[in-house]
């Protein structure tokens, strides 16, 4: 359903199951950093009410996926750790050549953000099947669903303001590229890495 052309290597769980409180801080920051996506989305291209409208409504989801992970680092007697640098973000974000049109700008950014989503939403999958800790794999099992509602949203916007089978072409592109970044990762105790 996803796309993604690499799947994420299950051993990954094991290295979650021996970090939890560190992949709680990251998972943290990654909902700050959607919520901060959204907002950006926002103020950077107001004249798209229909995404203005959507990313509002985005803001308030993704604040309380903050809250509710901030709300278990505290109920395990924890403090929220230090924002780290998201390595496949960081990567990511390499692929489209920067500058265009404001409409190849929006586009870009919103098949990054469906990305993103999308490797979430199966990383979420994974630890929902997989840890041993039940009440932490219902928690991401819920958080799944959201992530495969916040790619598709990313992703149609991507559509329904480009050109669709260009648009459609790029998603592949990008998602090749990805596919060669996940073949370093998996090996630590973040969202994404």
């Amino acid at each position: 359903m996803l796309g993604l052309k690499l799947p994420t290597d299950p051993r990954w769980v094991n290295i979650v199951e021996k970090n939890i409180e560190e992949i709680l801080t990251d998972h943290a920051y990654c909902e700050q950093k959607a919520t901060s996506t959204a907002i950006s989305l926002i103020v950077s291209f107001p004249e798209y009410t229909e995404l203005v409208t959507e990313m509002t409504a985005l803001v308030k989801e993704e604040i309380s996926h903050f809250k509710m992970v901030h709300d278990r680092i505290i109920a395990k007697g924890w403090v929220l750790g230090r924002d780290r640098k998201d390595e496949y973000v960081i990567q990511l974000i390499k692929f489209f050549p920067k500058g265009g049109s404001r409409t190849t700008q929006l586009v870009h950014r919103l098949l990054y953000a469906a990305l993103i989503e999308a490797r979430s939403c199966e990383r979420f999958r994974l630890l929902s099947e997989e840890l041993k800790d039940k009440e932490l794999a219902e928690f991401y099992r819920n958080l799944m669903v959201s992530e495969a509602n916040h790619y598709t949203m990313f992703l149609g916007f991507a559509r329904q303001y480009g050109e669709r089978e260009e648009v459609d072409e790029k998603w592949q592109q990008l998602l090749d590229f990805e596919a060669e970044i996940m073949k370093n990762l998996s090996k630590s105790e973040t969202i994404h890495g």
